[in-house]
Formats: structure tokens, C-alpha cells, sequence
């Protein structure tokens, strides 16, 4: 956040004093007091745009990160499928093997 905090002291730019004579003076410190309060607010609403923009940035990298980690999910779930079946065959196999000597010894 920025430096210049906002405060209620800060925001308020006219305190209701004038006179007949006074208008100029209470003009010129309404003036400046209202420039204070712009600055201070222009400062907070830049910071909360910064801040707003870093998070978006932030929420592209985690969605990128979400995308190429669920692509490599799936190539390891296709490639634990494949052993699977290649588990599956070889044991099928094995066993085929192992009845047909049985089946030879007898």
C-alpha cells in the first residue's frame, strides 16, 4: 500500500469556518486540503490497481501450472494403464506357458 494512508482527517477539506472577509482564505485551504485528499486517494487506488494486476498475473501462472500439471497426470494414468495391461498379458502368458508344460510332463 502506499505511504499516504487514507483518514477521516485527510478526507475532510472544509471544516464549515467562513466569514464576509474569509471566503478566499477558506477557498484556498478547502483547495488544498481536497488536493491532499485526491493524492492520498490516487495513491491507494494505484497501489490497489498494482495489486489487483499482480494477482491476475498470479492466477495465469497457477491456471498454467493447473493445465500442465493435469496433462501430466494423464500421460502418467495412460502410462500406468499400459503397464497394467502389460502386467496383465505377461502373467497371462506366463501362465499359458506353465499349463502347457504341465500339460507335456504328464
Amino acid at each position: 500500500m502506499s505511504d499516504i494512508k487514507l483518514t477521516n482527517e485527510k478526507m475532510k477539506t472544509f471544516d464549515g469556518e467562513s466569514g464576509a472577509f474569509k471566503t478566499g482564505a477558506a477557498l484556498k485551504k478547502f483547495g488544498d486540503a481536497q488536493n491532499e485528499a485526491n493524492e492520498a486517494l490516487a495513491a491507494n487506488v494505484n497501489d490497489l490497481i498494482r495489486r489487483v494486476c499482480a494477482l491476475e498475473d498470479e492466477q495465469l501462472r497457477h491456471a498454467e501450472a493447473m493445465k500442465k500439471l493435469a496433462s501430466e497426470l494423464s500421460s502418467a494414468k495412460a502410462e500406468i494403464d499400459r503397464l497394467r495391461l502389460t502386467a496383465k498379458l505377461n502373467t497371462s502368458a506366463i501362465q499359458r506357458m506353465s499349463n502347457a508344460v504341465d500339460d507335456t510332463s504328464e
